[in-house]
């Protein structure tokens, strides 16, 4: 017995020598490997990187900007069934714990003696808080050290943050596959959905995806999806979250994902998208625009932006069309399964309706056609195969470029496609109405061009079109290419004339006139349009509206290309002007976006307007960091409410860059080129219009530039490797540009009442006779008009041109001999044949 008391004795010693031992072992292996743990302290200020949205007027999603694609979302938007899958699926217990799972950590271990040796990865433990410990301030090595700091980081990470936080943490930063990051983002690229609309089936799926999102991708491995995402569903009634009927309903639901694009969302808003992410990434740097959380509201307009897009693009399809068809893209063999072939064929794709086609068969009446397939999440050709038929009126247009059929309208259809050729085609439309199952042959144009649509009292770009296809290319027309305006530039040639002195009804001399450049450079001999034809003494209103070369030179030969120079770079034209006459006609190179910003301040009676496509940033807090707006809205705050004060007042301090006056005289002059000049197809809008036409040397550009009072368009067409686009009045910017302008006039200005422009405070209306500026006598009507003149200036009391040229026909009359400017005559020269 008392030996048994002592072998008791002994086993007790030992027992407990060896729990202190192993409690020793286990201090010290503790402090071991918490000598050098992160600071944990770093997650209550945590930002993770989050992706910058943009946004159009209407708030609908313009550009998404990010190296990864998260959206932070607080715990307490988090739908409740969206938490539930999660926790189902990966941490049934997080409310209970404390940072361990020991239950679960004894079955990891019972896993790995059994797996011992046979290579399989050890069966993971963690709680969500140890995956928040892992994902935030750990790797992903596998070993015995990484798993044991990561539950000491746990524990201290309980005791310190809240369990919603640490939740908050883990569904945000969670990579779920597909480039998304957090629960946020991954419901919209894979469901296009926020976490509040998504279904039980669509949560459970996004609760399978942590530990192995690349396994599970819901087209390539399908089946091991659903029956991850069915796991999850299970889980879920196991632990009463949801109904038994909710899971087998969700159980039938298909796994249908959305291929979420990166690009812009907003049809034909690419250039413009594009646009503004430079701006961003000028303004604040790279981090900043992709991890930064922007958000950044435009001044896009996405209804006047397809108004724009539909209008340049037909102007540029019609144009290329009536220069005949060039022929097939490329060859393809048709045998076996031609979809395969077709789809490895790069296709624009954002310029829909059009679809890539292979012609299959032919025959005089049609030829068969196959249709680009197209692609699925994971990358794989779709196999449907989609047909259709090309009739004869789908070929009418395309007459051949060369051969012995070049310039002839063909007949049949075999005469312009082959099997085998890959084309572009849209249906057929017939009455206005497609015709089912028939198609239309089209082709990629070769001109190109830009337009941008401007608020003239604010500068916010509604719309901007830089170019046929920004899948095409990326170079913005727009913003980046500069060509000569031509005629276009000629109402700042005449705003400055008018601003010093001259008036509408003064008579300038339309005659031939020679300059002599110096340093042997030669005689200069500018030309109108209509070359070798002069109407002699005009008004500048007569000689604006026909565009007339030669009394734009003697125009700003007399006031002087330095002045001229000056006004060029108030309104954003040109930053230098050189001081050759040719610059009057237009000779510099500028841009669309310039240009229409020029004549918004026209439009806005000569406030200065900085153009922009961005109305508001905000950071990630919401914060304001820009605003376009700078105007101080005095009254605007009433914290206590309506009390019978004042009402708010706008302050406008920007500068005024033209005299109202003088931008209401031009504004006119111009709504005279739209009634009777060389923009007449204007008129068709409608409404009042005011605007200038510009076609430069060789009628290698095409321009319209004008306004209403509600917008302001500027346009061009023409080869990005500067060509003529033909000749005689069939390439100039009144038959190419004008017509453009038109179309996107007629649509963006269908709802808005025909307002005439405002006539500031000081103008007098006076009838003149329209012909000779005169003023208009008692009763007489007939060609008369009534023309605005400053105070202290009117229209002559007789006729009488200044500065009549000398007897060869030179000019350069010294400004001594020259009359006062309500009647005047001037000479000066630009480059000949701009118009």
């Amino acid at each position: 017995m008392r030996l048994l008391v002592r072998f008791m004795g002994f086993l007790f010693a030992a027992g407990t020598v060896v729990f202190l031992v192993g409690v020793g072992a286990v201090a010290g292996l503790i402090w071991h490997f918490s000598k050098d743990l992160p600071d944990y302290s770093q997650l209550q200020d945590y930002e993770p990187p989050v992706m910058t949205r943009v946004h159009a007027v209407d708030g609908s999603l313009l550009g998404e900007y990010a190296k990864e694609r998260r959206l932070y979302l607080p715990i307490q938007a988090v739908p409740k069934l969206v938490i539930n899958a999660f926790l189902a699926a990966e941490d049934k217990n997080f409310y209970e714990h404390g940072g361990i799972d020991y239950t679960g950590m004894a079955r990891a271990g019972v896993v790995y003696i059994q797996n011992y040796g046979s290579n399989r990865r050890p069966q993971g433990a963690s709680t969500i808080t140890q995956q928040v410990a892992k994902n935030f301030l750990l790797t992903n090595e596998v070993s015995f050290a990484r798993k044991i700091k990561e539950a000491l980081l746990a524990m201290r990470i309980e005791k310190t943050y809240s369990k919603d936080k640490i939740l908050e943490l883990y569904l945000n930063e969670i990579y779920l596959g597909l480039g998304a990051y957090g629960i946020a983002a991954a419901s919209l690229v894979y469901f296009d959905k926020s976490v509040n609309d998504l279904t039980v089936a669509e949560a459970s799926y996004l609760a399978a995806l942590p530990k192995m999102p690349a396994t599970l991708h819901p087209v390539r491995n399908r089946d091991r999806a659903i029956e991850r995402r069915n796991y999850v569903i299970d889980r879920l009634v196991e632990n009463g979250w949801i109904k038994q009927a909710d899971a087998d309903k969700a159980r039938k639901e298909p796994l249908a994902v959305t291929n979420r694009s990166n690009g812009a969302h907003t049809f034909a808003g690419e250039y413009f998208a594009e646009e503004v992410r430079r701006d961003i990434f000028e303004r604040y740097g790279e981090k900043k625009l992709y991890e930064g959380g922007l958000s950044v509201r435009t001044t896009l307009d996405p209804k006047i932006q397809v108004m724009a897009r539909k209008a340049m693009v037909s102007g540029l399809v019609n144009y290329d069309e009536q220069q005949g068809y060039r022929g097939a893209m490329s060859k393809l063999d048709t045998s076996g399964d031609w979809g395969v072939r077709l789809a490895e064929i790069k296709s624009l794709s954002d310029i829909s309706p059009w679809r890539m086609a292979v012609v299959l068969e032919t025959s005089d009446q049609s030829a068969r056609i196959g249709f680009q397939p197209s692609r699925e999440l994971g990358g794989a050709v779709s196999k449907q195969r989609e047909t259709g038929i090309v009739t004869v009126d789908g070929v009418r247009w395309a007459r051949a470029v060369q051969g012995g059929t070049k310039g002839k309208t063909p007949t049949a259809v075999s005469q312009v496609l082959q099997p085998g050729d890959v084309i572009y085609a849209d249906p057929l439309y017939k009455d206005g109405q497609p015709v089912e199952g028939q198609y239309r042959l089209r082709q990629i144009p070769e001109v190109s061009g830009a337009m941008v649509a401007m608020d003239p009292w604010t500068g916010r770009v509604l719309a901007m079109v830089g170019g046929f296809s920004f899948d095409q290319s990326q170079f913005n027309r727009a913003t980046q290419a500069y060509r000569q305006p031509g005629s276009s530039f000629k109402p700042i040639v005449y705003s400055a004339a008018l601003d010093n002195g001259y008036t509408p009804s003064t008579v300038v001399l339309d005659a031939p006139i020679e300059i002599d450049q110096g340093q042997g450079a030669g005689v200069w001999r500018p030309e109108n349009f209509s070359s070798g034809k002069f109407q002699g003494p005009v008004t500048l209103r007569n000689a604006l509206r026909q565009s007339l070369n030669t009394v734009t030179v003697r125009l700003a030969q007399d006031i002087g290309m330095p002045l001229i120079g000056e006004y060029a770079r108030r309104f954003g034209v040109y930053d230098e002007l050189p001081n050759y006459l040719s610059y009057a006609l237009g000779a510099g190179e500028t841009t669309a976006m310039r240009m229409v910003t020029a004549y918004s301040m026209l439009a806005n009676g000569g406030r200065r307007v900085k153009p922009t496509l961005i109305d508001r940033i905000q950071d990630r807090y919401g914060h304001t960091i820009f605003k376009h707006d700078q105007r101080e809205c005095r009254g605007c705050d009433a914290p206590g409410g309506w009390k019978n004060q004042a009402e708010p007042q706008l302050i406008d301090r920007r500068e005024q860059v033209l005299d109202s006056m003088t931008a209401y005289q031009i504004t006119e002059l111009m709504e005279g080129v739209v009634q009777a000049g060389t923009a007449t197809v204007i008129k068709e809008v409608g409404k009042p219009v005011a605007g200038k036409t510009g076609t430069t040397n060789e009628a290698k550009d095409a321009w319209f530039v004008g306004f209403s009072p509600d917008v302001a368009v500027a346009i061009y067409m023409g080869y990005d490797k500067p060509r003529p686009l033909g000749k005689g009045n069939a390439a100039t910017g009144g038959h190419l540009a004008a017509p453009i302008a038109r179309d996107f006039l007629k649509l963006a200005l269908a709802d808005k009442p025909a307002v005439p422009f405002k006539v500031p405070a000081g103008i007098k209306l006076v009838r003149v006779v329209s012909k000779t500026g005169m003023r208009a006598g008692p009763g007489e009507t007939g060609g008369t008009i009534l023309e605005a003149f400053k105070p202290g200036t009117a229209p002559p009391d007789n006729y009488s041109v200044i500065g009549v040229a000398d007897a060869d026909g030179r000019g350069g009359v010294p400004a001594s001999q020259q009359q006062q400017p309500d009647s005047g005559f001037f000479m000066r020269p630009g480059t000949g044949g701009l118009y």
